[in-house]
């Protein structure tokens, strides 16, 4: 029976799968390649990340090359991304100093009036990234990810306790002191990782499909990266 009953869930979880790829599948019946754009419900999209143990050898932040200026405009990567989330403008001066504005940090619900209070969060930490599967990038792809300006979830601007209570832990060791926040939190933690094809350990699985339980089943679209 209980042989039974596990073939029975693999071929669910297969089932889902296989209907995932089809469902996004071109016009020319290829599955989904990087810089095509995906929509599935968020609990389908955990489903189909690959489920693998993690291994932090030979992780060295260093190997993710941030934050860097790719315009070429003055403004590296976590200015951008303060500018781009100030709720009112800062005012931008020589070598991209802000001064004035205001910011919103979702973690922990609150407003902060300087820059300087403020860290910009990679939403799965670099370390997390390296764990399950960035180990093998190439040094291009591991900087891509580490300044990743084209989806908005992927980096953050929150209040530097926040982040530095969180530091490298997932969602099975920390979530957001904001609790109305943890739907979102998990929502985009499963498009970064879908969006970058990056895999998730059992205990992060489990986590975060017992937290989505109370969440709505919303879709996400992704881009993907790779």
């Amino acid at each position: 029976m209980r042989t039974a009953r596990a073939v029975a869930a693999a071929l669910s979880v297969l089932t889902v799968l296989l209907s995932s790829t089809v469902a996004h599948a071109d016009a020319t019946g290829h599955a989904p390649a990087p810089g095509d754009s995906v929509t599935l419900p968020v609990r389908d999209a955990l489903v189909a990340l690959p489920v693998r143990d993690e291994s932090r050898a030979g992780y060295q932040r260093t190997k993710f090359k941030h934050w860097t200026d790719a315009d070429k405009d003055g403004c590296n990567t976590r200015m951008e991304v303060l500018k781009a989330e100030a709720v009112a403008a800062p005012v931008q001066g020589p070598n991209c100093v802000l001064t004035g504005g205001s910011w919103y940090s979702p973690y922990d619900d609150r407003y902060f009036d300087s820059a300087g209070k403020l860290d910009v969060d990679h939403l799965v930490p670099l370390a997390e990234a390296w764990d399950s599967g960035a180990s093998q990038w190439t040094a291009k792809e591991r900087e891509l990810y580490a300044n990743d300006l084209d989806d908005a979830r992927d980096l953050v601007a929150v209040s530097a306790a926040s982040n530095r209570s969180k530091a490298d832990k997932d969602p099975s060791e920390w979530l957001p002191p904001y609790t109305a926040y943890w739907c979102q939190y998990d929502t985009d933690w499963i498009a970064d990782k879908t969006r970058w094809n990056l895999s998730i350990d059992a205990t992060e699985h489990d986590a975060l499909t017992l937290q989505l339980a109370d969440c709505p089943d919303e879709p996400i679209t992704v881009t993907l990266a790779r």
